[in-house]
């Protein structure tokens, strides 16, 4: 017994520094990681949120942002920016990798993080509103202008005041458009600290105190297993429309899938498919900053390139095309209240001009064949028999008539001439369901 004992000790001590080894596998802090590429919107910030409440309930050491974007919608913006200040987990924000940026609305999610980082060659900043051509949003009504500036502006400020970062340059970024490279970022307290890789941002938050709704902590971060969530398949959906190039081109597509319909009836497809890019389309257009008159002209295009079918002169056609150029180019209304963009947010010529170019040279094609088709001889019907070439099956004569073989069809048929059987003959006029024959004349 007393060997029995010793032994099950000795199996005891040989087991305890393995199980302390698998729960100290278990004990390694997981962080959260999500994306706010492109525009700032309702499927961008649902899926932030989402993030948030996801990595809350794994228990997750924190959450780490990648942030890359021009602006976006400010409603969404206060969304995001509200979860972060609420939530109960750290938010690391990361401005990366080189080249990225946190344009307009970008600024005010990135200064409501808890730990904020920028890669070198990144830059953060213009919150301010411009109109089409980049002035002043005080052209598009001076007192209205100057109510949503004090708005933002107190916006910005109460957010970097709760982080604890540069409230007059957060003031500027909205008042000023001031923007800021990386290393000047972190020299003004925009920012934190300068990381090149999500893994250099783990390793530099490490060890740092956050406060949150909850409590202070202390961040373990430098060896946390990092778990990517993924948007759901309707929030990815909601994203893509809110590209201005997407809806465009689905405006273009159904547009030009219903005038395909409406000029062959009973295709189906064409009809189906542009009808549901259609709706797609102007769903987006509700989820952009969309000026009004340019989706006026973009009907307005559509239905000269549709019209040109019936009138083949090709002058409707270019006109559509520029109408539809046009409408383009005028579609995102930069001065809009409810959102904080660049100024290259919008559809770039290098991307409207070659559409438009292909849909006019597309109409141009149709006008010019269906000018060809009226120009050629008549196939089908009485005309197109005459001229045709035939063989008489009978003897053919003017007063008795007889039958001759036309177009791969038995005729009756009479001639000023007799016709011996067998003789080739050309049909010379039509008479009812009589053809009016010559004999073939040899060459």
């Amino acid at each position: 017994m007393l060997n029995n004992a010793r032994r099950l000790l000795v199996l005891l001590a040989l087991a305890m520094p393995r199980a302390g080894e698998v729960a100290g596998a278990d004990s390694i802090p997981v962080v959260a990681r999500c994306e706010l590429s492109g525009t700032v919107d309702a499927g961008s910030a649902a899926y932030l949120v989402d993030c948030i409440d996801r990595a809350q309930q794994a228990g997750n050491e924190a959450l780490l942002v990648q942030v890359d974007t021009p602006g976006g919608s400010l409603e969404s913006t206060r969304i995001i920016v509200a979860a972060f200040l609420r939530s109960r987990l750290p938010i690391l924000v990361w401005v990366g990798p080189a080249g990225a940026h946190a344009g307009s609305a970008g600024v005010f999610v990135t200064l409501a993080s808890h730990i904020a980082a920028m890669a070198p060659g990144t830059n953060i900043g213009a919150a301010h509103p411009v109109d089409l051509g980049g002035g002043d949003p005080e052209s598009g009504g001076k007192h209205m202008a100057k109510k949503i500036e004090n708005d933002t502006a107190a916006f910005a400020e109460s957010i970097a005041h709760q982080r604890g970062r540069n409230e007059a340059w957060a003031t500027r970024a909205v008042r000023e458009s001031a923007s800021l490279t990386a290393d000047n970022a972190v020299k003004d307290k925009v920012v934190d600290f300068l990381a090149a890789s999500e893994s250099e941002v783990l390793s530099k938050a490490d060890g740092r105190k956050v406060s949150t709704t909850e409590a202070e902590r202390v961040l373990h971060t430098r060896f946390a297993k990092v778990n990517a969530l993924q948007p759901t398949l309707g929030q990815r959906f909601v994203h893509l429309l809110a590209n201005p190039s997407v809806a465009y081109l689905l405006f273009l597509v159904g547009g030009l899938g219903i005038v395909i319909e409406l000029s062959h009836p009973g295709m189906i497809a064409p009809g189906i498919v542009g009808a549901a890019c259609l709706v797609l389309a102007l769903v987006a257009f509700s989820a952009l900053p969309i000026r009004v008159g340019a989706v006026i002209l973009l009907f307005l295009g559509v239905g000269m390139i549709f019209a040109e079918l019936f009138v083949s002169h090709g002058i409707l056609a270019v006109g559509g095309a520029v109408f539809l150029a046009l409408g383009g180019i005028l579609l995102i209304d930069r001065f809009n209240p409810r959102w904080y963009v660049e100024p290259s947010f919008g559809l770039p010529l290098a991307w409207i001009l070659p559409f438009v170019a292909g849909i006019a040279g597309a109409a141009i094609f149709v006008v010019v064949r269906a000018a060809q088709a009226r120009r050629m001889p008549q196939r089908g019907g009485d005309i197109g028999l005459i001229g045709e070439v035939g063989k008489a099956l009978t003897a053919v004569s003017g007063q008795g008539g007889g039958e001759v073989f036309v177009h791969g069809e038995r005729w009756q048929a009479v001639s000023e001439k007799p016709i011996p059987e067998g003789t080739p003959v050309v049909v010379r006029s039509v008479r009812g369901l009589t053809l009016q024959v010559e004999e073939k004349p040899w060459k």
